[in-house]
């Protein structure tokens, strides 16, 4: 008997399990009533979409240049249709050695040096007690973000510089030299220049966000490792790292994915010196100098949508590798 009505029991429990899934129409409507309901945060949400979609997936038609001779008066779908010839010529092009290495040096440069310095002056901020002390710090470091690539070239140039420059007046001050160099004309020093300025151009502005993940984590967990008799250093080692990984392992995808892009307006600025092209000319540039400037529009296409599908696969291996360790983009 008891068998039968748990059976029973079953049965209507599946009936009404089944008597709850919603018919697609009815799914829209709920749909069409959430989206009613939130029509103020809509408001500001589609705005940006369709920003995007105008801005960044319409013009991608214009990747079909990279197979064509472009020519601007027939315009794209008029123009000679010519394969694979440009992507070729760059691949035999004598420069296209010199141009991926710097690249590829200044991006894992940027990338071992830039991507841990916001996460230790987040660690280092957050050990400091004294609240002034730390928000002045704070600001100091991420008020160079604000300010634009000229105005930090014009400013680098002015420290570096041979005519009162402070790096030189320093310099002969503690008799480390005799007469100025010119640092800006010397390729030897511009890889570790263009890191170092870009370190301090983004450094404070990268921890903002390592600091807000710090803030999150339980302070319970702090209480019971120093109860158990680990101190400050342990603490970070065991507690806080730990605890921000996959806000680092988000950023660190993101960093693979661009780790083509080794930059532009610091290469353009700083770099200008034709002395320099060997060590400072990367795909950006290359493309801007040879495409653009010369008007090989299809040449710079081709170019650029090389380093695009370059930068893709390499975004999806650094997310198949985060997803092993808990935490992807997708």
């Amino acid at each position: 008997m008891d068998t039968e009505r748990e059976d029973t029991y079953e049965v209507v429990k599946v009936k009404n399990f089944n008597s709850k899934k919603k018919s697609p129409k009815g799914k829209g409507k709920d749909l069409k009533k959430s989206f009613m309901n939130q029509w103020q945060i809509q408001s500001m949400v589609w705005p940006g979409i369709i920003l995007v979609f105008v801005f960044a997936y319409i013009p991608m038609y214009g990747i079909l240049m990279a197979f064509q001779d472009y020519n601007i008066f027939k315009g794209i779908f008029d123009s000679e249709w010519v394969g694979m010839k440009h992507f070729v010529m760059f691949f035999e092009s004598p420069e296209f050695f010199t141009v991926m290495r710097n690249t590829v040096v200044i991006s894992l440069l940027k990338l071992l040096i830039g991507f841990p310095a916001p996460i230790i002056l987040a660690l280092m901020l957050n050990e400091v007690r004294n609240q002034l002390f730390k928000r002045s710090i704070q600001t100091v470091s991420y008020l160079p973000h604000f300010l634009s690539w000229v105005i930090v070239a014009g400013f680098v140039g002015s420290i570096l510089s041979t005519d009162n420059g402070s790096l030189n007046i320093l310099l002969k001050e503690l008799n480390i030299i005799d007469e100025p160099i010119n640092f800006l004309s010397i390729p030897e020093y511009f890889w570790t220049i263009i890191v170092a300025t870009g370190v301090w151009k983004e450094i404070g502005f990268g921890s903002i966000v390592y600091l807000a993940a710090i803030a999150g984590v339980n302070p319970q967990l702090y209480e019971a490792a120093a109860i158990d008799g680990a101190g400050r250093l342990k603490q970070i080692f065991l507690i806080t790292i730990p605890s921000i990984m996959p806000v680092i392992l988000i950023f660190f995808i993101l960093a693979i994915g661009n780790l083509l892009s080794a930059g532009f307006e610091d290469l353009l600025l700083l770099g200008s010196n034709p002395i320099l092209r060997d060590v400072s000319d990367v795909i950006d540039t290359y493309v801007y100098r040879v495409g653009i400037l010369n008007n090989r529009f299809s040449y710079a296409t081709a170019v650029g949508l090389f380093k695009a599908i370059i930068s893709v696969g390499l975004l999806v291996i650094a997310n198949r590798f985060s997803r092993r360790m808990g935490t992807s983009l997708w």
